[in-house]
């Protein structure tokens, strides 16, 4: 095997020059201005149904166009899950709704030629609420007299367990072996529940879209979403037209984090542009963002956990309550991840597995797509378990799980029965052991200032796509002068997809990376892609990217021998040109492209698409050296290194930047950020200042390394990168607060009060 030039190589990104120089890149940049500005007015209750609702007063105010109520809104059922048809999250959504399911949800729709315009007339809708009774509280949620979605026109398109009359988004239970039977054989028995909150994304690019009628009538959609051919098709459901009607495409995205795999907002100026025939922009506040946007589902997951004496972990039994709120945007979906992506880890001697679990609807803000999709709260979960275990046993995590951990060559049952073709686990664990120090950072430090220094470890995994379901696609195209259009539909929303493409067409063509053109995503242009999202976009469209050059340079072969006036077979492709193996001729790729314009028939384009049957998991390790403050309560995250097999790393820099940015979003999701409801449903952290995230300062010292494996399926050995990365931190961090102050925290955040009560609490 020749020695990559160009994958493997820490290539800069192909927009950061753009960026850096502040070039038009984002929504508004690339769109007009003079268009109609619009709102949504909201929901004060957390469930209600609107008697009576007046718009006459708004729309005397000047400069108002329209004020639309749920009397306006088609009456058909859909969903702004960003999931492959038929979407397994249930139809339960209207444009607007005459019920109102969570305090935030859309009561009527304003449309103006200025935000101040807006703004007073929102302040003169007139709506006459008749507040019902609401089910906050997801234990109490199932079978709850009190039904979020009674309405007759609730619709599954599939088998998922959902029932809308006992308050059911989703249910299921799967295993292997006698679970019962093995835990009541095991020596010791961890047996806790662990509950994480519903977090936000807090991408710095709110929600926004804009939209028009473009010149032949159709709605031209420009959007920052991760999934273009997804909103297409949910706007065509909820605005009852054909797709074919629907143009949509993408700027530069300012972030996303799966917050963009949701429809959030593009419905609302879609439908004011499908009715008024005039341009409109919506932008969402931050406080809309925090409120009435899309976050991670709060989730409780109950373990039980058995093993010998000897450390065996023999059985592992995992049932997990998700809260879905008030829609079931990828309720039925995220939470299948909670186990399968957790129990997998101790395949090593499991000899029996248990997963079940539960989605409710309840009268909060909808949950939907967040990094991690579910895998994170799993995993904390059960690598909590673990390193309880292991205190329990006295023997050292690490070495625990090197007992337990999955390997390469072992199938896993608890992961569909996928097989482990590429895992370098067990390599990523001891270099991440070398790397933090563990031997000297795991027994307790008391500084002997009241404050405590202590260590945690973690593992993890994840998958690359959807198996059996996510299908990406490429086309690439000789250009006129010589170089190459990649054309994508997946979405670069700030990962460096764009690049990590361009460069596995640079390898495959033999060229300089600079020589590529990407364009995407646009449903128009574009071939076909699922979207950016699920770990998917390296492994599924890099696969295409790889099979289409494949075929181009078969294509520019042909062509070339055509002009020579021999077969195919006698000419090779050397990069920079086609040659005839001879030596006696040759053609530069740049005339090559001219001669295809004229009296052709070989194209020298190729679009190719893949989908792949299984999704190889990459893995990770972290470990996190904390120091805790006795007299305060406060954790600060001193130390943190993290190791990653994700196949081979295709741009080394940017999974680096992608592993480093996941650990901190982690991080902010062990310590910082809250949610909280009052008893009325309505969110307290409403802004930035309330929800806290983590900044450089609360990092501590970060470093990142990667542990290579060769996946035999992926293009050039690569596995996924985009999420495992997020699911480490909790866990390890728990770990050590857990080692500094004898107190086990499993509802997260672990803020300074909880550990200032506990320290306090004990005798």
């Amino acid at each position: 095997m020749t020695e990559p030039k160009t994958v493997g190589k820490g290539v800069r990104k192909k927009d950061a020059l753009g960026l850096l120089l502040g070039r038009p890149a984002f929504v508004e940049d690339v769109t007009r201005r003079d268009c109609l500005v619009v709102k949504v007015l909201r929901s004060p209750y957390a469930h209600a149904l609107i008697r009576s609702i007046r718009t006459d007063l708004a729309m005397k105010v000047p400069g108002m166009a329209a004020v639309y109520t749920y009397e306006d809104v088609p009456r058909q059922r859909f969903t702004i899950a960003g999931q492959t048809y038929p979407e397994p999250s249930p139809y339960d959504r209207l444009i607007l709704d005459r019920r109102l399911r969570f305090v935030g949800d859309a009561v009527a729709i304003l449309a103006g030629e200025s935000e101040a315009a807006v703004d007073k007339a929102m302040k003169l809708v007139k709506v006459d609420y008749e507040v019902l009774p609401a089910v906050l509280d997801p234990h109490t949620a199932l079978d709850n007299p009190v039904l979020v979605h009674p309405e007759d026109d609730w619709r599954a398109l599939c088998a998922v367990g959902a029932d809308n009359r006992r308050n059911l988004c989703a249910s299921d239970r799967c295993g292997d072996g006698d679970v019962d039977a093995v835990l009541a054989d095991c020596d010791v028995v961890v047996d806790h529940v662990w509950h994480t909150k519903p977090c936000q994304q807090a991408m710095m690019e709110t929600f926004r879209t804009y939209t028009e009628i473009d010149p032949y009538g159709r709605l031209h959609v420009v959007s920052s979403t991760q999934i273009v051919f997804h909103v297409r098709r949910i706007l065509a459901q909820a605005l009852g037209i054909p797709k074919s009607k629907i143009h949509v495409e993408k700027p530069r995205i300012g972030g996303g984090f799966g917050a963009k795999q949701t429809a959030v907002c593009e419905v609302y100026p879609a439908f004011v542009t499908w009715k008024t025939g005039r341009p409109a922009r919506i932008v969402y506040t931050r406080q809309e963002c925090q409120t009435a946007g899309s976050p991670r589902h709060e989730m409780e997951v109950h373990v039980r956990l058995g093993a010998s004496k000897q450390g065996k972990i023999r059985a592992l039994d995992v049932y997990t309550l998700s809260n879905t709120g008030a829609y079931s945007e990828h309720g039925p979906t995220t939470v299948g991840l909670s186990g399968h992506k957790s129990i997998p880890l101790y395949t090593g001697g499991l000899e029996a597995f248990r997963f079940a679990y539960d989605v409710v609807y309840t009268n909060v803000q909808a949950a939907g797509a967040y990094r991690g999709y579910g895998a994170t709260q799993g995993i904390f979960a059960v690598e909590s378990a673990v390193n309880e275990l292991a205190d329990r046993l006295g023997v050292d995590p690490v070495a625990l799980r090197e007992q337990n951990m999955v390997r390469e060559g072992m199938r896993m049952p608890a992961y569909y029965n996928e097989p482990a073709n590429a895992c370098a686990l067990d390599r990523c664990m001891a270099r991440c052991k070398d790397l933090f120090g563990w031997d000297e950072k795991f027994p307790v430090r008391d500084m002997g200032n009241g404050k405590v220094r202590a260590a945690g470890v973690a593992m993890a995994m994840q998958g690359s796509g959807i198996s059996g379901v996510d299908v990406g696609s490429a086309t690439v195209r000789l250009g006129d002068d010589g170089i190459y259009n990649l054309v994508i539909g997946a979405a670069d929303m700030g990962t460096g997809c764009d690049t990590i493409l361009a460069q596995m067409v640079a390898e495959c063509m033999d060229c300089d990376v600079d020589n590529i053109a990407v364009f995407g995503a646009d449903t128009d242009a574009s071939p076909y892609d699922s979207g950016s999202y699920a770990s998917s976009t390296t492994y599924v469209t890099g696969k295409a990217v790889e099979r289409a050059c494949a075929q181009l340079k078969a294509q520019l072969c042909a062509l070339a021998a055509e002009g020579f006036g021999c077969k195919a077979e006698e000419v090779e492709f050397t990069g920079d040109a086609v040659r005839r193996l001879d030596g006696s001729a040759s053609v530069p790729l740049a005339d090559l492209a001219t001669r295809a314009m004229c009296n052709n028939t070989t194209a020298v384009q190729a679009t190719c698409t893949h989908s792949s049957p299984i999704s190889p998991p990459p893995f990770m390790v972290g470990m996190a050296e904390i120091e805790l403050d006795k007299e305060t309560g406060s954790v600060t995250v001193l130390d943190y290194k993290a190791v990653v097999d994700c196949g081979t790393p295709v741009n080394p820099n940017l999974a680096r930047v992608q592993t480093e940015g996941g650990i901190v979003q982690g991080i902010g999701m062990a310590l910082f950020e809250d949610v909280h409801y009052t008893p009325a449903g309505r969110i307290l952290e409403n802004s930035l200042m309330q929800y806290k995230i983590p900044t450089r300062l609360d990092m501590g010292s970060l470093q990142v390394e990667f542990e290579a494996s060769y996946e035999p399926t992926g293009p050039f050995g690569a596995k996924s990168i985009g999420e495992i990365v997020i699911n480490t931190p909790a866990p390890a961090i728990a770990h050590a607060v857990f080692r500094a102050t004898g107190t086990w925290f499993r509802d997260l955040p672990i803020t300074p009060e909880k550990v200032y009560t506990a320290l306090h609490a004990q005798p």
